[in-house]
């Protein structure tokens, strides 16, 4: 009798730990991740029945805000520059959560991160609510200029600070009206989610950061890097002017664009762009070191933007060229399965011109509460090193000779020296991808520039990089530093 009490009482025990266990677990461990599970109904309740800090860019535009109402739900997000900023505050709504900084910072501006102050007691027997103010490093001038210079077309612009890896502006077009979602009616909201994603164009799709693309010759910036770091010896090697260059284990051949012919040694292979000679690098270069010069300059790697959703750009491993050695030239010209995204090309000409150094891209600047205290500030930090000093200065060199001399004259300002490369990336028989990648001013940069136009139509330099991104670039450049563009 007693020995069955007994055994009863360490069950009830085991049950009674197993309990305190589980309850610290889903309190402790699993609580920001049931707090943001978008099946959970009651936080959904809590967030839009409660004031919401404010977004504002870093020249003091308010970007999203919480307005009282007097609906079941009390305060309505409401997004004043409506699809201007959609890809950077994202949207809050009680169906289809949260994107954006809304996201990756939900908690500081809903009041449920922050520290703890002796002021906290007068919030508590006053019953209002601490929230947090998230003030951006994306400037409203810079991002309405981009928007305004991509116009109606398909494609992304990003602009990063090279020094600290601030972001200054991130346009993707087209886009989608945020205050649409974040509607307490679920019938305008299910529709403007419906209408949107039924969109062939994608409005909702950052391009910016969540879409990759061939990167063309933009990524020569990374193959001339490789031969500088790795093989300098291929640098100093001319290469023969031809209009096609003959692959190794096929009879098929790798074409200039437009037919036309070029060769030489590197720094005018870089300055015209020449695919031919570029190819060649590549199958000296080998597997091994253009994947690792990849690699290092972030390509396989996320980019740890404050922001979710990002994805990594591709380069294939060194083992895919076993077999297929003719692919090492397309590769080392941007083509293939090499894929970029537009803030992946932002990161690699800001190793370019910020000495090597990658620094971690960042949309928050300042967080302070509602008290005007500030909360976080942030504190820049290298990602990785992609290339040494001195790799970085020569190649500054080469993209200052594609704006004086080569392909990218039309990025050229007054009184600004400005570092570029172009690309245009044969997507197949009548679709190319425009790009251009820049910094400036070159001596001294404090802005880093990518933009893509994926998908154009026509036929030659009408669709080039040079001709379609250089405008875009010239134009963020310029308002960026200030000068007439």
């Amino acid at each position: 009798m007693n020995r069955s009490i007994r055994a009863f009482g360490v069950v009830i025990m085991l049950l009674f730990v197993a309990m305190v266990v589980q309850l610290a677990n889903l309190q402790v461990v699993q609580a920001s991740k049931l707090r943001h599970d978008p099946r959970n109904t009651r936080q959904a309740v809590a967030d839009f029945s409660r004031p919401r800090g404010v977004i504002q860019t870093a020249d003091g535009v308010v970007l999203a805000q919480s307005v009282p109402t007097k609906d079941q739900y009390r305060y309505q997000r409401t997004y004043p520059q409506g699809r201007d900023f959609a890809f950077v505050t994202g949207y809050l709504s009680f169906r289809y959560g949260t994107e954006g900084v809304e996201h990756a910072y939900a908690d500081e501006l809903a009041g449920r991160n922050l520290p703890l102050r002796a002021v906290d007691l007068q919030h508590f027997l006053s019953n209002t609510v601490r929230t947090a103010d998230v003030t951006l490093t994306v400037r409203a001038d810079l991002q309405r200029v981009a928007l305004a210079a991509l116009g109606p077309r398909v494609g992304a612009v990003v602009a990063l600070d090279p020094r600290d890896g601030s972001v200054l502006a991130l346009a993707s077009q087209p886009t989608y009206d945020p205050n649409g979602l974040a509607s307490h009616d679920p019938t305008v909201e299910a529709a403007n989610f419906a209408l949107a994603n039924t969109d062939p164009l994608k409005p909702m799709l950052p391009r910016a950061f969540r879409e990759s693309y061939a990167p063309g010759s933009t990524f020569k910036t990374v193959t001339a890097s490789a031969v500088l770091d790795r093989r300098p010896d291929l640098a100093t090697k001319a290469y023969p002017v031809t209009n096609a260059l003959k692959l190794p284990l096929t009879t098929n051949l790798l074409h200039n664009f437009g037919g036309e012919s070029c060769g030489g040694m590197l720094p005018d292979l870089f300055r015209v762009s020449c695919d031919t000679g570029f190819g060649g690098i590549g199958l000296d270069l080998g597997a091994g070191d253009l994947t690792g010069e990849a690699g290092q300059f972030g390509f396989n790697l996320v980019p740890p933007l404050d922001l979710p959703g990002v994805f990594a750009s591709r380069f294939p491993p060194a083992a895919s060229f076993a077999q297929a050695t003719p692919l090492l030239a397309f590769s080392a010209i941007g083509q293939s399965d090499v894929t970029a995204t537009p803030l992946q090309m932002a990161l690699v000409a800001s190793a370019i011109a910020n000495h090597g150094v990658i620094m971690v891209p960042h949309v928050m600047k300042t967080i302070v509460d509602s008290d005007g205290k500030p909360v976080r500030s942030y504190q820049p930090k290298a990602w990785i090193t992609a290339t040494s000093t001195g790799t970085a200065a020569t190649v500054t060199q080469f993209m200052i000779s594609v704006v004086t001399g080569g392909t990218g004259t039309a990025v050229a300002l007054p009184g600004v020296q400005v570092a570029a490369k172009t690309g245009t990336a044969e997507v197949d028989a009548t679709h190319t991808n425009a790009w251009m990648i820049a910094f400036a001013p070159a001596d001294n940069p404090t802005i880093a520039v990518a933009v893509v136009l994926p998908g154009l139509t026509g036929v030659g330099n009408e669709v080039t990089g040079g001709v379609q991104a250089a405008p875009i670039v010239r134009k963020v450049i310029a308002a960026a530093l200030g000068v007439a563009g």
